[in-house]
């Protein structure tokens, strides 16, 4: 499996499309997966897209990819990014290299937004450019 790259999200990002369209844009996270299944297929890779609003998921997940000798993980943690110790250290805990994705930038909002535990613990990290951001993350994972 090692052609296969995890997309994993995190909290509220199954509201996509709904939730704060000024911020996050109109694209849903299932336009999103079409569009990086597609460019994937391109790539020679397979996406394999989740969504959870619970940290253990996410966790188990991470393991999961270092366990089935994935390529790369993308990962959009949403709050979790500010918060999670327990992702950090999963990240930390696994091989498998994470590609940190944001769609707005956290540097350019609150405050409390500035510190990603993800980051610390990520190969990279890629913001602010929209829903585009995980096509970015793909051709990254590409060249891993």
């Amino acid at each position: 499996m090692a052609d296969k790259v995890y997309v994993l999200n995190g909290p509220n990002l199954n509201l996509l499309g709904l939730r704060e369209p000024e911020i996050y844009g109109p694209e849903t996270l299932d336009d999103i997966a079409g569009r990086l299944e597609d460019r994937a297929a391109a790539l020679g890779l397979e996406v394999d897209m989740r969504q959870s609003n619970h940290e253990g998921h996410l966790t188990d997940w991470l393991h999961e990819a270092q366990a089935e000798n994935a390529r790369a993980v993308i990962l959009n943690a949403g709050a979790l990014t500010h918060t999670s110790l327990a992702l950090y250290d999963a990240i930390r805990a696994i091989k498998t290299p994470v590609i940190e994705v944001h769609i707005s930038n956290p540097h350019a909002r609150e405050a409390y937004r500035h510190k990603s535990y993800v980051a610390m613990a990520a190969r990279g990290t890629i913001s602010g450019f929209g829903a585009y951001g995980y096509e970015m993350a793909l051709e990254a994972a590409a060249k891993l």
